[in-house]
């Protein structure tokens, strides 16, 4: 059972494939995150692929870490998942982008699930689960009105924002 879980969803109006574009370039992801600051491909690879790693580097007020993730579900121009992996715990989150055909662009969906927490430390440097679920839920929707803009405005995957 997942610890925290949550989803937003908005309407873009771009066509699908330009959102899906935007989501799947990792290393823009500094656009519009509100805590990764600095995403990057590993292990040689250039673009999403199923089992494909990247590293993001995250920051939360004097807070930073950083994870290791791994592509999970790629549907073209449909679905982009990755899970968030520890190297001795395994799977610890997993976030989704789920972006259907709508009437003037896309429906564009973002989830997540955390899958486990340390108690001590999430309450220590995060406030609590509570506190967590809420921050999290924030993200996604400042994540998706920042992708929306993004779309809107014209852009396209590809360019870095390093």
């Amino acid at each position: 059972m997942a610890k925290l879980a949550g989803s937003a969803q908005v309407l873009v109006q771009a066509p699908p494939e330009t959102v899906y574009g935007i989501v799947t370039d990792v290393t823009r992801v500094s656009q519009w995150s509100p805590e990764c600051y600095q995403c990057a491909w590993l292990d040689g690879a250039a673009g999403p692929a199923v089992g494909a790693r990247f590293r993001g580097r995250n920051r939360r007020g004097w807070l930073r870490w950083v994870t290791t993730c791994r592509v999970s579900h790629l549907e073209n121009n449909r679905v982009f998942g990755f899970e968030v992996v520890q190297p001795v715990f395994g799977v610890q989150t997993r976030w989704r982008y789920d972006i259907e055909p709508a009437p003037g662009g896309a429906l564009l969906r973002e989830r997540f699930e955390v899958l486990w927490l340390f108690p001590g430390v999430t309450r220590f440097l995060f406030g609590g689960k509570a506190s967590r679920q809420a921050q999290l839920e924030d993200n996604v929707r400042q994540t998706l009105a920042r992708i929306k803009a993004i779309a809107e405005g014209g852009e396209t995957g590809g360019a870095s924002a390093d």
